[in-house]
């Protein structure tokens, strides 16, 4: 895999420990709709779905929960003349009729009655990538396991895969799936950008371990990393608190700090000096980093997804990688910063030299 770039949109990546072959950008939809108040209209949801398809995208994300249900419709519509052409994921979960304790989670009641509304609103037989939303805490593992795998058997499902859930829980679901013989996780969606790199601790790491390909959600961190924020707004935002819109979904801006705003301006800093969009170069970051396989795009205008396309036409200089790096840098915690220790890495070899990986 080119790991340092150019990079081409119809040069697939291989996704996870699978033979499923996706675009090296993902295309969210989570802005198709206007449901929420901030999403994009119908004809322009077209626009921006044929302007990443026309280079060759293969990939798009969607959701159940989205603009209530009016993503999938969109997509299903979107995708209609060419549906095996594309590697289509949705996502279960999140619950779709408030006051319905098990309209949402993990158990196989809601699994099965969002399978098949989103095969309905999508107007397919099958899904290419299916996603467990979020881990519930309540399901028992070995039921989701067994729930997806047996959708997997039904042929309504092609490939299961995991989003926003602890390292542990995933190893325990893969471990599990592994020796019963069901259906494992091919791959990982979480936050993921250069303002917030906590899931390098574990999350990523257990992913190349186990063979998941990691999808990272917002990507430009809110807007940060495009420079919608500056200082000016710091104490407004440490003072707001996410708002329920009218679609029930909550708004997640992120929490601005010193340290994120100083990411914000090296990204904005290697940008001018490469002569790229501040975007362009936090997607391009992002795209080589251990793991990563496809960062989803969540565009709300044509304008947007073109130059988001953009990140990937380039190759970051490693000077500037490197500086990037630096100002973003996270501490591991324990128990990484202690193994990582010279005393302990002295008492553990014994004093002699040796290569490891």
């Amino acid at each position: 895999m080119n790991t340092s770039g150019p990079w081409h949109l119809d040069h697939y990546r291989l996704l996870g420990r699978s033979g499923l072959r996706v675009s090296p950008l993902c295309l969210g939809t989570m802005t198709f709709g206007p449901e929420w108040g901030w999403g994009a209209d119908k004809e322009t949801s077209r626009a921006i779905f044929n302007a990443y398809v026309e280079r060759g995208g293969n990939f798009i994300d969607t959701a159940n929960f989205y603009t209530r249900g009016t993503s999938e419709r969109l997509v299903g519509e979107f995708v209609a003349d060419a549906r095996d052409r594309f590697v289509l994921a949705t996502k279960f979960t999140l619950n779709m009729r408030p006051g319905d304790p098990n309209a949402g989670g993990n158990q196989r009641k809601c699994m099965v009655q969002a399978v098949e509304d989103s095969l309905r609103r999508l107007n397919t037989d099958y899904i290419d990538l299916y996603w467990m939303h979020a881990w519930d805490g309540t399901t028992p593992v070995d039921e989701v396991m067994r729930g997806l795998d047996d959708l997997v058997r039904a042929g309504k499902v092609l490939y299961v895969a995991v989003s926003d859930a602890p390292a542990w829980k995933i190893a325990q679901a893969n471990t599990l799936a592994e020796l019963r013989g069901w259906s494992r996780f091919i791959a990982l969606q979480v936050e993921y950008n250069l303002a917030l790199r906590d899931v390098e601790r574990d999350l990523v790491p257990m992913a190349v371990e186990l063979g998941l390909g990691v999808l990272p959600w917002s990507p430009l961190a809110s807007g940060l990393l495009s420079g919608k924020y500056s200082r000016a707004d710091l104490e407004k935002q440490r003072d707001d608190k996410a708002k329920e819109n009218a679609g029930g979904a909550v708004a997640r801006p992120i929490t601005l700090s010193d340290k994120r705003l100083a990411i914000a301006d090296a990204v904005k800093a290697v940008a001018d000096e490469a002569g790229r969009s501040a975007a362009q170069v936090a997607l391009n970051w992002l795209l080589t980093r251990p793991g990563v396989t496809s960062p989803i795009l969540g565009a709300r205008t044509v304008a947007q997804i073109e130059d988001n396309l953009g990140a990937l036409d380039f190759a970051l200089d490693p000077a500037h990688r490197e500086r990037l790096d630096g100002v973003s840098a996270i501490e591991l915690g324990f128990p990484h910063d202690f193994l990582a220790s010279g005393m302990v890495r002295g008492v553990v070899g014994g004093g002699a030299t040796f290569d490891g990986p």
